[in-house]
């Protein structure tokens, strides 16, 4: 609490100064000294480091949201992402002592009782566990992710912490079910403790695109599996940020951003099957280009209504169908049946009337918008005495917290590797037929 006081005191005296000492031009923009300028671009650098050091300091739960926030570099300062890239894969490792009581504790074996050699120096450190480099006897390269002892105590007193923010933050927000948030939150956190729930879904996801060659996926070493402990085969690739590293290799990251946009909506609208943490550190990229997916402990299930829902949004704003918005906004479980049912759907087509207008939807036409243009975009236009109603109106759906999630990481994911790319474009004529093969298939059966 202290490091946000000491963060929003800087970023408000910076505004009073701007406010104070700017000029305003013939053509209607501001301008303001290049010293205030100067002086902004520090006050981010020494915010950013703050946050990081303090991230690093409280880990768990908090690390997770760094990666989240590393990513969204569109609605946050550069030196932000900047300093924030460093929780995708570098955070710092534990002692490999405390690594290798684990290990001991899970299967009753030291280390080099299970593999061949295990290098005590990690791979990466996440926020939940780290991964270290192994040898069999025959061998083979291997992944041996651990989980960080006493890490489900943390975490719990972390969403302990969080439910009372919700809480106060529910008070002056009126959203509906706001604690669903917290409940999604709390199960992804479960699942993502647990390595044999995250075997399976890897083998699972693995299965799901069987067919597609360039999506690929570690195997899982069954008998060196536990909760605790996950062994997997070791996959080669570059980190898919790392933009030299990939034009070393002949690696087009236009491809790349056009593949990684139609697994994920074939996870979404076709599998209901999908990464809900799709950071930077989770895929690294071999020529061709193949994708490798790593990470499968935040895999989530989503609702079909969701999905459902999703889809008639995205073909609503394809087709510009104000009312197929409308009716996919219901079918996803936003309009609270004891709400002001009318005032709701006024505004929701008011506003998705806006965004039927943009053309350009690419994340580079984002970024370069103007803020009272974002301002004005996102207004509600609805009377101030109306807004309390309206919010008491809105339900946030239950499941919604993961695919929300997802698509936001993976959008500014993809605005990395190409901001000029549509993802909308690019995701839905590739998954439609594969969905319209699915609904007849499921008629002829029903």
């Amino acid at each position: 609490m202290w490091l946000f006081l000491m963060i929003f005191i800087g970023y408000f005296s910076q505004w009073l100064l701007s406010r104070l000492l700017r000029k305003r031009l013939s053509s209607g923009d501001d301008e303001v000294p290049t010293w205030l300028k100067n002086r902004r671009a520090r006050l981010d650098t020494r915010n950013a480091k703050r946050l990081l050091a303090a991230m690093l300091r409280l880990r768990g739960v908090y690390i997770k949201l760094g990666q989240v926030l590393s990513v969204m570099g569109g609605f946050l300062p550069r030196a932000f992402s900047k300093e924030l890239e460093s929780l995708q894969d570098q955070v710092p490792p534990h002692p490999f002592t405390e690594i290798e009581r684990t290990i001991t504790r899970e299967f009753g074996k030291r280390p080099l009782e299970l593999w061949k050699s295990i290098d005590p120096i990690p791979l990466a450190a996440a926020s939940l566990g780290q991964v270290h480099l192994a040898y069999d006897d025959a061998g083979n390269k291997l992944a041996v992710k651990i989980l960080y002892p006493r890490i489900r105590d943390v975490i719990a007193v972390d969403m302990q912490v969080l439910s009372i923010v919700i809480r106060v933050y529910s008070w002056f927000v009126p959203v509906n079910n706001l604690m669903s948030v917290h409940r999604s939150l709390v199960d992804l956190l479960r699942r993502e403790t647990d390595y044999l729930h995250e075997a399976a879904c890897m083998k699972r996801m693995a299965d799901n695109f069987a067919l597609e060659d360039d999506i690929i996926f570690p195997e899982v070493i069954a008998d060196r599996t536990t909760r605790d402990v996950l062994t997997m085969t070791f996959m080669e690739g570059v980190k898919i940020t790392r933009f030299e590293d990939l034009e070393k290799i002949g690696v087009d990251r236009t491809q790349v951003a056009t593949r990684l946009v139609q697994s994920f909506y074939k996870q979404l609208f076709v599998d209901h099957f999908f990464h809900a943490d799709p950071h930077p550190g989770n895929f690294l990229v071999q020529p061709g280009p193949k994708i490798v997916v790593l990470d499968f402990g935040a895999i989530s299930e989503a609702a079909s209504s969701v999905i459902d829902g999703a889809l008639d949004i995205l073909q609503g704003l394809m087709t510009e169908d104000a009312k197929l918005v409308l009716k996919g906004f219901h079918q996803m479980g936003f309009v609270s049946p004891e709400g002001n049912k009318e005032l709701l759907e006024r505004t929701v087509v008011t506003y998705f009337s806006r965004l039927l207008k943009i053309r350009d939807r690419t994340p580079q036409a984002l970024m370069d918008a103007k803020q009272e243009d974002l301002e004005r975009l996102a207004k509600p236009e609805v009377e101030r005495e109306e807004l309390r109603e309206l919010m008491k109106s809105f339900v946030y759906p239950e499941g919604w917290f993961y695919v929300e999630r997802a698509s936001v990481m993976m959008f500014w994911l993809c605005a990395q590797l190409d901001p000029k790319l549509d993802t909308m474009s690019v995701g839905m004529p590739y998954v439609l037929p594969v969905l319209m093969q699915k609904k007849m298939a499921e008629a002829a059966n029903g």
